[in-house]
């Protein structure tokens, strides 16, 4: 389990390639929340995963794609990924997303993610 407060100065950045990056703010088995950064153009691929995901749009605008329905977020907007359904972003402006998944993401804590 991390710390009960968060400082994200003091949390390390994960270079993902392709103009993404991550930042995971805190966790425990339960729950886990990660800042990604992205810049103007960068792609979230679509994926799936059994976590449920909720997530807010923290600056910039971004494409959204759940289950085949597709938004454009901006900031202060937000959207909640069931378990196991395809979704995917693009940043249509440099911008930040605060996930949150539950259970924790045990694969971002990995060395090889």
């Amino acid at each position: 389990m991390t710390e009960v407060f968060v400082q994200g100065s003091e949390r390390e950045w994960q270079e993902l390639g392709d103009g993404v990056r991550r930042q995971i703010l805190g966790h425990d088995g339960e729950l886990m929340m990660v800042r990604v950064q992205f810049i103007q153009g960068a792609i979230g691929t679509a994926h799936q995963h059994p976590h449920r995901q909720a997530t807010l749009v923290e600056s910039g605008r971004f494409e959204v794609a759940i289950g085949g329905e597709v938004r454009v977020l901006g900031a202060g907007d937000g959207f909640i990924v069931p378990p196991d359904v395809v979704h995917g972003v693009m940043a249509l402006e440099a911008g930040v997303l605060v996930d949150v998944f539950t259970p924790a993401r045990a694969d971002f804590l990995s060395p090889q993610s």
